[in-house]
This record gives structure tokens, C-alpha cells and sequence, in this order.
């Protein structure tokens, strides 16, 4: 088989998964019609909690269904005044119905590749191998979340009355952090706290989860086995599949907690050579564990799209905005070596435009919209980084959501209006603005950080609670500063954009594993009240959007002064809470707005969230849009 023909067969498998999103999407279209026969999984979801139907139940669990996310379901399930271990076992139970039904999704687009014999016999081993390697991550999530985050997490937060720093030191004063490279405390961890009598101790996956690793390695040597027997006649990658998988099969099996950095670090070296549009996705991320970040068990396929033609603009436009902040702040080049990792690093970025294939584990409670990895910074000064943008299937799913009455309702309908008529009328531009935005944040993170940068920064365990926010403003103030001015048509929709992300991450306050968005939209709130491009009246509950001429040039100068400001603290290699505490102060378990104007509005929104975050608006219809 040609590339040519090869990326035919992609071609064919990417629009197959497409069209297989479309159906499951709809079930968002016959909600919002009143469609409730064609519902009868939502039904039978239900049925599944033991939970009686009602409007907030029906639309939380078509998204916790289509849009994978368990917030919404979370918080009506708070309304029924469940206490939190009957909640904990719902999302279990839940959790369980979703992986079943995107399960049977994914064995679909499984028999479609064999069915047509796309793609090689070798490519169809890697979709067959990756599937059954999957359910067993997928059985094994049930027990890690369930011992790690709802078990030791919450031991550890309620020994210390919720306070985050001295778990931190807790858990460093009596060596519970895993070793990483060079014998330091390392940035994340593959193992998990088991108690030994009344203290703890690290034990690595194989021996906290024996049974789940084992059945998992057996799985990945049959995986390898199987690749072994065939040929990559198109890419002639067969041995770096091969000695990638047998890399996680040596990680996976190591038990000496000291060592698995090092082992994993392995794994994203032999992972970075692999350089085709068939992408598997590993162990990466580490959102959930507040603590001793243990690495959460992704896996999955990734697919690039052959009609969308990645390029390094936007790498190109961060450079620049890099160059020019760092002159500024380090006139006497203390830092140069931090800068100059960075450079290096998004030198060698890979840049992969696609969508989710196949998926499993921790992603059965939520896709990212991109991803730069691996998070390891001595593996990425050797071999650079992957960037994975999913702009087709977020562009799908914003477009299928339905309407909510708290968006009116905070937002007004004519801000509303003009971003729908710009969601669903300019494609072309809309993959432009996420180019800027989310691709700009993925790029952002590479910046100001070099290998020790997280490790020192996180004492007292808010450096994620800074980073988001850090990546996110790095894509804007690139934007911002870009004396080309060939994009700045899209201005008001970035604006728009970004005020959406602040109001809406407001949601997410109760929500642990995305704390660090919550937080960062906090900060993205003090600038846009400080511009003055947000006002809230608390009498009249009413926010006031203002994006005019003046508030948009204080703004922009905002960002590029706050962003140079968390610069200078990222190079001096602060604590991460010192500059948070600026602008937001954790207040019994969740941080607050600093700014007494802005709490309040956070305040009136979370409690609207609450009350009406899973109404409809019934006032406007997508047919206003033309879709």
C-alpha cells in the first residue's frame, strides 16, 4: 500500500468516527426537541442510578453521556441531598454505564477497519491491540480511582483539615514523594500511599493493583507479539511500535518506587520516535491527584487528520512574544539557561491536528481538547514535545451542545447572539481562534520551564493551579503583541472567547481533578474586571459587558503585565502560591477571588450554576443559525 493510499483509508476511518459522534450527539438534538422516546438510553441510564427522572437528571446524563463530563450529573445529584459516599458510588455506577455504551462505539469502528481491510494488517493489529490493552486500563480505573483519589486523597486532606500545604509537607517530610532523575523529588509519581499501620508508604502499581497490572502486561505482550509477526510496509515504524509497547511492559512491572521515573521517562523517549498519524496515547497526565500527582491511566488511539495540514505559525508568533518579554525581565541573562530550554523545546515540537479514535480509561471522564506531552522535562530536552489538537471534534461538539438559560441569563442574549452566529457560520475562522487559543495554550506551556521548574514551584502543591492559566495567557499575549496584525480581524471573537472560558470554568469550583482551570479563570476575571471590560452590579445581579476601544487596549496591557510578572516568578522559581494569592485565596476548601466585587459575582454565579446550570433555553434556536 502507497502513503497515498494509506491516508485514504485514514480518510475513511476519520469520517466514520465523525459520522459515529454525529449519532451520538444527537441525543443532545432530541433533548433540546422534546424528543423523549428517542431517548431511551437516557432512560435506561437512570434506571441504572436508580434515580427518578427529571428535567435537571435528563440533561446532566445525556452530557455526562456525549460530552463525557460528570460535573453537571455531580452537582443535581447534590440536590437530592445525597452525602458524598452515596455520590461516589453513583459516579461509579455511572462511569461504568458510559464505558459500556463508548465500548460498543469503539468495536464498531473496530469491525468497520476489518470489515473494509483499511489501512494494513499491521496498523488494523495496533487498532486490535490498543483495544484490548484498553478494557483492562478501562477495569482498572475503578480501583484507582477509587483507592487513590476517594481513599488516601481524602484520608490525607481530612487529616489536616483540608489544608493543602500541610499535606505537602506531610508527605515530603516523611519521604512519600517517588524519587525522579538525579535522586530528586520527582514532578509525579506511578505508585500510590498504602497505610502501614499508622503511617504510609509508596508502593509502585504492580504491587498496589497486582491483579490490574498483570492482566494489563499480558494484554500489551500479546499486543507486541502480534506487531512482531507483521510489517510496516508504509511508514517502516514496526520496531518503534514494538520497542514502545515493550517499554510499558518493563515500567508497568517495575516495583521499586525510585526507579519508575526513570522507567517511564523510557517509555516517552521510545513514544517521541514514533512519528506516524496513528498516535497511541499512555499514561501522561496527572489533573486528578492534587497530591503526589499520580500519573492518571490514559490510553488510546489518536488520529491525525490527512486534510488538515499542521505548520509552525504558531510556534513561530510564541517565539517571538518569548523573545521579546524575556529581554525585558532578564537584562542581565541570570536565566539564559532557562529561556534557552524552552526555545529548544519548541523547536522540536511535533504538531499532530486530528481526533480522538479510540479512548479508554480516565478518558471515560473527559477528553482534553489538546495536549502537550510528555510532562517530563529531561525527556523533552532530548526529543522535543507532541502537541495533539483536537479542533474537528470540539467544533462538533460545541455545536451540538444545547442552549442554557444561565448563558442568557449572565451573559445576555445579543453577546450570545453574535458568538453563535460565529460558531455556526464561520468554520474557517473558528479553527483559526482555536489555532490562537488552545493551540497557543498548548505551545504556552512550553515556556519559562526547564526540569526542575514544577518540582521547586510546587511546595505547597499549586503549581497546576498557576500553569493553566500561565499557558493559556502565553497564546493570548502572543496574539496581543503581534505587530503582523494578520489576524487581528478575529480580536473581538478572541475576546469573546476568552471571556466565555472565564465565566464558564466558574462551574467547575467544586470539581477537583480541574482545579487548576477553575483557578485560572479566577485570574482571567481580574483582568477583565480591572479593564473594566466586566462590571457586575450586585444590587441588580446584572453583568455588564463592555468591549470598547479603551477597555480592550487596558486589557491587552493587562495580559502582557501580568504575564511578564508570572514570568519573572517562573524564572526565579517561586512557590506557585505566592503569586495565586494575588489574586485568588483558598477559602475552606475552594479558592475565592481576592477582589470583593469580583467574589461576589463568582458567588452569584456558582449559585445560579447550581440552581439552573442544567436548564434549557427554550428563547433561542439553532435554526436561528441556519443548523
Amino acid at each position: 500500500m502507497t502513503k497515498k493510499e494509506f491516508l485514504c483509508d485514514i480518510q475513511k476511518t476519520y469520517d466514520f468516527i465523525s459520522n459515529q459522534k454525529s449519532e451520538t450527539n444527537k441525543l443532545y438534538k432530541y433533548l433540546e426537541q422534546h424528543k423523549f422516546e428517542k431517548l431511551t438510553i437516557i432512560d435506561d441510564f437512570a434506571e441504572e442510578l436508580n434515580l427518578k427522572m427529571t428535567k435537571d437528571l435528563r440533561v446532566a446524563l445525556v452530557t455526562r453521556l456525549v460530552s463525557l463530563r460528570d460535573d453537571s450529573l455531580v452537582q443535581v445529584l447534590k440536590k437530592l441531598d445525597l452525602n458524598e459516599k452515596q455520590i461516589i458510588e453513583l459516579q461509579e455506577k455511572s462511569y461504568i454505564f458510559i464505558k459500556n455504551y463508548w465500548l460498543g462505539i469503539h468495536s464498531k469502528t473496530l469491525d468497520f477497519i476489518n470489515k473494509n481491510e483499511l489501512l494494513t494488517p499491521f496498523y488494523r493489529a495496533i487498532f486490535e491491540g490498543v483495544y484490548k490493552v484498553g478494557l483492562n486500563f478501562t477495569k482498572w480505573q475503578t480501583s484507582w480511582t477509587k483507592l487513590i483519589i476517594n481513599g488516601v486523597n481524602k484520608e490525607l486532606s481530612a487529616k489536616f483539615n483540608g489544608d493543602d500545604t500541610k499535606v505537602m509537607d506531610y508527605l515530603k517530610k516523611n519521604n512519600l514523594f517517588d524519587l525522579g532523575h538525579d535522586g530528586e523529588i520527582a514532578d509525579r509519581s506511578y505508585s500510590m500511599l498504602v497505610k502501614k499501620d499508622d503511617n504510609y508508604e509508596s508502593v509502585s502499581y504492580v504491587k498496589a493493583f497486582k491483579n490490574d497490572v498483570t492482566k494489563t502486561i499480558d494484554s500489551l505482550e500479546e499486543f507486541a507479539d502480534s506487531l512482531i509477526e507483521l510489517e510496516d510496509d508504509v511508514f517502516g515504524q514496526k520496531w518503534d511500535y514494538v520497542l514502545y509497547i515493550q517499554a510499558i511492559i518493563k515500567a508497568l512491572g517495575e516495583d521499586n518506587c525510585n526507579t519508575l521515573i526513570s522507567r517511564w521517562a523510557d517509555v516517552d523517549r521510545a513514544w517521541m520516535k514514533i512519528k506516524t498519524p496513528i498516535q497511541i496515547g499512555h499514561p501522561l497526565e496527572y489533573y486528578e491527584d492534587h497530591f503526589r500527582k499520580a500519573v492518571a491511566l490514559e490510553w488510546d488511539i489518536r488520529l491525525t487528520n490527512p486534510a488538515l495540514l499542521s505548520n509552525n505559525n504558531r510556534a513561530k508568533k510564541l517565539k517571538i512574544m518569548f523573545s521579546e518579554i524575556y529581554s525585558k525581565i532578564d537584562t542581565n541573562e541570570k536565566y539564559k539557561n532557562i529561556y534557552e530550554f524552552s526555545l529548544k523545546s519548541l523547536d522540536k515540537v511535533q504538531l499532530y491536528l486530528g481526533r480522538p479514535a479510540l479512548f479508554f480509561g480516565a478518558e471515560f471522564n473527559g477528553l482534553f481538547s489538546a495536549q502537550v506531552v510528555p510532562n517530563d522535562e529531561i525527556v523533552s530536552q532530548e526529543e522535543g514535545k507532541k502537541i495533539f489538537a483536537f479542533s474537528d471534534e470540539i467544533l462538533q461538539g460545541q455545536r451540538a451542545k444545547p442552549f442554557l438559560r444561565l448563558n442568557r441569563e449572565i451573559l445576555g442574549q445579543d453577546f450570545l447572539t453574535k458568538d453563535r452566529q460565529f460558531l455556526f457560520n464561520e468554520s474557517s475562522k473558528w479553527h483559526q481562534v482555536y489555532d490562537i487559543t488552545t493551540i497557543g495554550h498548548e505551545y504556552g506551556h512550553i515556556l519559562w520551564c526547564d526540569e526542575q521548574t514544577e518540582t521547586v514551584m510546587n511546595k505547597s502543591g499549586n503549581f497546576k493551579n498557576i500553569e493553566e492559566f500561565k499557558a493559556t495567557t502565553g497564546g493570548l499575549v502572543s496574539f496581543f503583541t503581534d505587530k503582523s496584525n494578520e489576524e487581528k480581524d478575529l480580536q473581538q471573537q478572541i475576546l469573546t472567547d476568552t471571556i466565555k472560558r472565564a465565566i464558564g470554568l466558574i462551574g467547575w469550583m467544586e470539581v477537583d481533578e480541574v482545579q487548576p482551570y477553575y483557578c485560572e479563570g479566577l485570574i482571567h476575571l481580574s483582568g477583565l474586571f480591572d479593564s473594566c471590560v466586566l462590571s457586575w452590579d450586585n444590587e441588580k445581579k446584572s453583568l455588564q459587558i463592555d468591549i470598547n476601544n479603551n477597555s480592550i487596549e487596558k486589557l491587552k496591557q493587562w495580559y502582557v503585565d501580568i504575564y511578564s510578572s508570572l514570568a519573572t516568578h517562573y524564572l526565579k522559581k517561586e512557590d506557585a502560591t505566592i503569586w495565586l494569592n494575588n489574586y485568588a485565596i483558598k477559602e475552606n476548601k475552594y479558592f475565592m477571588p481576592k477582589n470583593d466585587k469580583i467574589k461576589a459575582f463568582v458567588e452569584y454565579y456558582f449559585a445560579q450554576y447550581k440552581a439552573i446550570g442544567q436548564e434549557l433555553d427554550t428563547n433561542d434556536k439553532k435554526e436561528n443559525y441556519g443548523y
